[in-house]
């Protein structure tokens, strides 16, 4: 792959945006192959958590506005667009739990991607926010569900209407972000975080994270049906068969 770099430490796969001299902005065939790195980590059974992180001095500055991200054509400009949306429904379906580990922007697609992750790593003076409105675009990647649910509706539309950015500190006490720490610690933090989640019983992750994204948008009895079912589910304790 050309602008992302796929490695495997142990039961952690990283995914890395690779285009540091444009901050890591996004073209059609940088999304395209991190569509294909996701898919590739969902499908190894022997990695258990993902983290994703940006190369150079930024995690992701959004869309490359020098490059053309549309095509020529409506059926075009769909399939790209719907490309780019399969990366959230990806990251939102599989079981395995990713953490991003931001540093530098993470604005537009950037920042939606972060949402998209599980939890939030961010180094001091990290940035986050959303130019779209600015720049005559609109968010993607689920990003005005996923803003309202972590930072409320009225911070949402404050960031996506005004597209002011915030800052790591800002943007932990709103919700955006779980944690922060110092640039150097940003890598180290993260597969340490991952490192925990892996030691975990892999259908315990699996259940618990689907679990937390179900009870987003159902009732409390659906919730206690679905915690009976997935009980069901789990093995003896102390044998953990995997999915």
């Amino acid at each position: 792959m050309e602008f992302i770099i796929y490695r495997k430490v142990e039961r952690i796969a990283v995914i890395t945006f690779n285009r540091p001299e444009v901050l890591n902005a996004a073209n059609n065939l940088m999304t395209r192959e991190f569509l294909h790195a996701l898919k590739q980590a969902e499908a190894d059974s022997d990695v258990q958590v993902i983290v994703l992180k940006g190369e150079g001095r930024a995690f992701c500055a959004g869309h490359d506005l020098k490059e053309d991200t549309t095509g020529d054509t409506l059926e075009e400009s769909l399939v790209l667009i719907e490309e780019l949306q399969e990366t959230t429904r990806v990251m939102l379906r599989m079981g395995k739990p990713v953490i991003a580990a931001v540093q530098g922007y993470a604005v537009g697609a950037g920042c939606e991607w972060t949402m998209n992750c599980d939890i939030r790593i961010a180094a001091e003076g990290a940035k986050f926010g959303f130019p779209e409105a600015r720049i005559g675009t609109t968010v993607t990647n689920a990003g005005t569900k996923l803003l309202t649910l972590l930072v409320g509706l009225g911070r949402a539309k404050e960031l996506i209407l005004t597209s002011r950015m915030i800052e790591a500190r800002e943007a932990k006490e709103w919700g955006l972000v779980n944690e922060v720490v110092p640039s150097g610690a940003l890598e180290q933090t993260a597969m340490d975080l991952a490192g925990k989640i892996a030691n975990n019983p892999v259908m315990s992750t699996r259940l618990a994270k689907a679990a937390l994204n179900q009870a987003v948008t159902e009732s409390f009895e659906q919730t206690l049906e679905r915690e009976t079912r997935d009980a069901i589910l789990m093995p003896i304790k102390g044998k953990d068969p995997g999915l």
